[in-house]
């Protein structure tokens, strides 16, 4: 591991220990969810992180297309697979806290719906990675598809949704454009954001170190 990928999980243990305590002893109960609310400090974090690897590898795909490079690949290809394990553990918490809210883990509800369908776009990309053998041929497709799979994002995260009628809570930003949050709360979110997205650039960097480092072997 280099000094810098060390250096920045230093810091990640670090804040990472500072949210765990500020949602446990900090964060105040929620009107209408209690101490529920806690788990809003792990899911939207996720969810987030899955829609900036997810844009990520949209951009690496850009950058592959106009000028073909490994490395270029292989971060798109990374970022996508880690985007669909965020977009899991974000499916997880977000089904734990409708078990918890509705009694049931799943209700189709229409969140719950886009996020399958996201799962199922990103899981078909890296189904698509595993059955072309070319490098070449296999790097230029998954770009294309990455590219055009990441313009629906938009749509299924918060476009859809907001359309029809959803038992999940109001979004962090209400509709008109502000944020209506206790000032604790909206601390210990942007600090868990921050947390969350130092994570998913510490995995981003080490797994496409590691890729290179394999290939370099061979």
């Amino acid at each position: 591991m280099r000094s810098y990928e060390k250096g920045l999980w230093l810091l990640i243990l670090l804040l990472t220990a500072a949210v765990v305590y500020a949602v446990f002893f900090l964060v105040p109960p929620a009107m209408g969810l209690g101490s529920l609310v806690r788990i809003a400090f792990f899911h939207i974090p996720v969810a987030w992180v899955a829609v900036l690897a997810f844009l990520v590898s949209a951009g690496y795909a850009v950058r592959y297309l106009r000028r073909p490079s490994p490395r270029f690949d292989a971060v798109s290809a990374e970022s996508a697979r880690l985007g669909l394990i965020f977009v899991v553990l974000a499916t997880l918490s977000g089904a734990v806290f409708s078990k918890l809210t509705w009694g049931s883990y799943w209700n189709w509800d229409p969140r719950q719906t886009t996020i399958f369908v996201l799962l199922l776009i990103y899981a078909a990309y890296l189904t698509l990675r595993s059955v072309i053998p070319d490098a070449h041929r296999r790097a230029r497709v998954a770009a294309i598809y990455a590219l055009f799979s990441f313009l629906t994002v938009p749509f299924l995260v918060f476009i859809i949704p907001r359309f029809y009628f959803s038992l999940h809570p109001a979004p962090v930003i209400n509709g008109s454009g502000s944020i209506d949050m206790d000032p604790v709360m909206l601390k210990t979110l942007l600090a868990s954001l921050l947390d969350m997205t130092l994570i998913y650039i510490a995995l981003l960097c080490h797994r496409v170190n590691s890729e290179r480092g394999v290939h370099h072997e061979t």
